[in-house]
């Protein structure tokens, strides 16, 4: 196989000189969540899982496991488990959003909404940008009969996500319910 050679001499200055030829194809949540923004855009589902992807990454060996195993003894509804995971991430790693976030969707499969709106609260202070963690709010917030906020949370959440169709229902389930409660 032959390169051509304008790529060829890139890839061998990239080497000589110790740039990482595969970072640059390395895409940051800023990036990604700037192309969620984007009105038109096609593939958002993709652009999401690859979002979830990079906030998944904590740069920890050990964060990124107790993330997978919290994340695999609440997929079995081992909740005490999971909870003991995601705290001793969360202790571990306190500056890694998706811990939080985690950790707030177990309390909130667990029904504990006090905790899990904590855990929200952290998430959103760590990464203000994290849609799941402010729609996950809105849906506990509805449940509670927090009507007004339940709304300011799914529209700050679609503010960063035009395209998720459980955001825009939430948004248009609660206008719904809110109309009625004028009349």
């Amino acid at each position: 196989m032959r390169f051509p050679k304008r790529i060829l001499n890139v890839l061998v200055a990239a080497v000589i000189c110790g740039f990482p030829v595969v970072a640059a194809a390395q895409v940051t949540a800023d990036e990604l969540l700037d192309r969620l923004a984007q009105p038109d855009l096609r593939n958002w589902d993709v652009v999401e899982a690859q979002l979830y992807q990079e906030w998944s990454r904590s740069g920890s060996a050990t964060a990124d496991y107790l993330l997978r195993m919290g994340r695999e003894a609440m997929e079995a509804q081992d909740f005490p488990v999971a909870y003991d995971h995601l705290t001793a991430l969360t202790d571990h790693a306190p500056e890694f959003a998706e811990g939080w976030n985690t950790r707030a969707t177990l309390f909130f499969e667990m029904g504990s909404y006090g905790p899990a709106i904590a855990d929200i609260q952290r998430t959103l202070v760590l990464e203000p940008r994290h849609f799941g963690a402010l729609s996950g709010l809105g849906f506990m917030l509805e449940e509670m009969g927090e009507l007004e906020d339940a709304l300011a949370a799914f529209e700050a959440a679609r503010a960063i996500h035009p395209h998720h169709p459980e955001i825009q229902s939430g948004i248009e389930r609660i206008e719904r319910q809110l109309e009625g409660r004028t009349l």
